[in-house]
Parts: C-alpha cells; sequence; structure tokens
C-alpha cells in the first residue's frame, strides 16, 4: 500500500494502533519517567516517599539520578569508570555489530534475491528466519557451550595442535564472544530488509549503466547502493536498537561480568539495586532510540520513500 493511500486511511482504521501504543508504549514510558526522580532508602533499597515535593524539585535533589549518570559507581567491578565511558562502550559494541551484519547480510541478501533461481528463493529465505522458531536466550547459550574452555572450539584447535591451552573466550575479556553473539543475534534483522529492497532492484538499470560503459564496482556503488538505502537503513535500524540495550548476549557469554548498559540498568533493577536510577539510565536509553527513529522517518519524508519500519 503507497504512502498516498495511507494518508487517506479514515482515523477510527488506525485508532486501535495508537490505543496500543498509547498504553504499552507511551504510559510505559511516562512511568519510566516519573520513577526517574524518585529516591531510594539507602538501607532498604526500596522506593522513599517524597515528603516536601516542591522542596525536592527546586532544591535539584528531582535530578540526581540523572547526575548520577555522569558520576562513578563505586559498586561497579571498575570503580573509576564512570557510566559515560559504558555509554559509549555499548554505542561502539553496537555500532561494529551493525557493520558486520551489514556485511556479511549484503552479499547473502543479494544472491537470494538476484542470483538464485525463484523456486529456492523461500527454501533460503526460511533458513533464514529458522533461527527466529528457537528462545534467543537457548542460541546464546549454545555459544557459550560452543566458546567454553571445554567446549567445541576449544577441542577441535586443541586436537589439531593449533593452541596449546584452551582460549579464555567467555568471562570479563569476552569482547570476541559477545560481539559474535550480537552478530548471530541480529543478523536475520539485517537480511530480510536487504532482500526486500534488492528483490525490487530494476535490472534494466543495471544493464543500461553496462551498455554505458560502467565497470561492475561503479554499477554497484552509483546504482545498486542508492536504491537500495531504504533497506539498509531499515536493516540498520533494527540490528542497532537491540544491540545497544542488548544484556542477555553480555550477561550469558560475558557470565555476568562483561558490563554494558543494558546490563546496568539490569543490575539497577534487582532487588538491590536503585530502580528510579535504572529508570533513569533506561530513559536515556530510550531517547537514543526515539532519536534514531526520528532521524530515519525524517530521512523517508526528505526522499520520499516508503518506510520498510
Amino acid at each position: 500500500m503507497s504512502s498516498t493511500n495511507q494518508s487517506k486511511l479514515p482515523p477510527l482504521t488506525i485508532l486501535p494502533g495508537w490505543i496500543v501504543l498509547g498504553i504499552f508504549f507511551g504510559i510505559s514510558m511516562l512511568m519510566m519517567f516519573i520513577l526517574s526522580f524518585g529516591k531510594v532508602d539507602d538501607i532498604t533499597r526500596q522506593i522513599a516517599p517524597i515528603d516536601d515535593l516542591k522542596t525536592y524539585i527546586q532544591s535539584g535533589e528531582a535530578f540526581h539520578n540523572y547526575r548520577d549518570t555522569y558520576q562513578p559507581d563505586p559498586d561497579m567491578l571498575d570503580p573509576t569508570s564512570p557510566y559515560p565511558r559504558i555509554f559509549w562502550k555499548s554505542t561502539w559494541l553496537a555500532i561494529i555489530t551493525t557493520v558486520l551484519c551489514l556485511l556479511i547480510s549484503y552479499p547473502m541478501a543479494y544472491y537470494i534475491a538476484i542470483m538464485v533461481d525463484a523456486r529456492w528463493k523461500n527454501l533460503l529465505l526460511a533458513l533464514v528466519a529458522i533461527p527466529f522458531w528457537t528462545s534467543f536466550l537457548i542460541r546464546t547459550y549454545a555459544w557459550r557451550i560452543i566458546l567454553q574452555s571445554d567446549g567445541l572450539l576449544n577441542t577441535v584447535l586443541l586436537k589439531l595442535h593449533i593452541i596449546h591451552e584452551p582460549l579464555q573466550l567467555l568471562g570479563g575479556n569476552a569482547d570476541f564472544a559477545v560481539l559474535l553473539g550480537l552478530v548471530y543475534g541480529e543478523l536475520p534483522f539485517m537480511i530480510l530488509p536487504l532482500y526486500a529492497s534488492l528483490e525490487k532492484l530494476d535490472q534494466t538499470l543495471l544493464e543500461a549503466a553496462s551498455d554505458l560503459g560502467a565497470g561492475a564496482f561503479s554499477r554497484f556503488w552509483r546504482i545498486t547502493v542508492p536504491l537500495t538505502m531504504p533497506g539498509i537503513l531499515a536493516g540498520t535500524v533494527l540490528v542497532f536498537i537491540p544491540s545497544i540495550g542488548q544484556y542477555v548476549v553480555t550477561d550469558v557469554l560475558g557470565e555476568g561480568k562483561y558490563m554494558l548498559i543494558g546490563n546496568v540498568i539490569q543490575q539497577q533493577f534487582s532487588s538491590a539495586g536503585s530502580k528510579p536510577f535504572g529508570a533513569a539510565l533506561s530513559f536515556e536509553l530510550s531517547a537514543i532510540v526515539l532519536f534514531l527513529l526520528m532521524a530515519y522517518a525524517l530521512y523517508n519524508r526528505a526522499t520520499k520513500q516508503e518506510p520498510m519500519l
């Protein structure tokens, strides 16, 4: 359905969607925002009542959770590491994950959409979607079994005499394991939108460019990439957003010692943490996500392209 037809939909048609968004997103975000200004009792770690709301706001104490996001946490594994450094590490890892997913997915999506016979496309797309049939947590634990000291990878490498002692790929220094788990988990979210864009690619444009003397790289860079930019951007958004807030992969493969912003938020909502502080971190992370979605929407409006999300 084109964007023109979508704009002519009766208001009552889209009302259920707005209601669902309002209940499960709007209200939840509002509750999180209000909670982020609260405080906890230092002894019980429960949310403490605010006796004088006006004084609490005027004194600036209401914003202490947001100020604390820029301060070191003595309870962290590395007390010299402020939260901005953890935010940056999470963002950088999400960027690397997105770039690797794009580099791996584009050839795969191109092969399925253009080079494979039509009778095999559905089978290959089903193989891409098969991981969704299994719990993400179970798939992550499978990687832990493969990468642990006595796991499949170390066993094979030892028997081939490539290494002389097991590689320590899990735990606090699990950069490779965490990145591998993130790329594996998010890869289908990049392949599918890229496939959708590549399948719509007009092959006659490539043939015309070839007739005019354009080389293979020139055709790819100046025709294929620009025409499939909606799929690239959609895949980037779909991969980057869950990657930056991921905590399951880091918790399982990092064995609780690899700290990203998602793990910090998860810890704050435990019994010993501070829920208001966790809410402040969550709201800041949500602001980053909303900014990316807004930028994606503005790009589609500026280029007059139909969004793929």
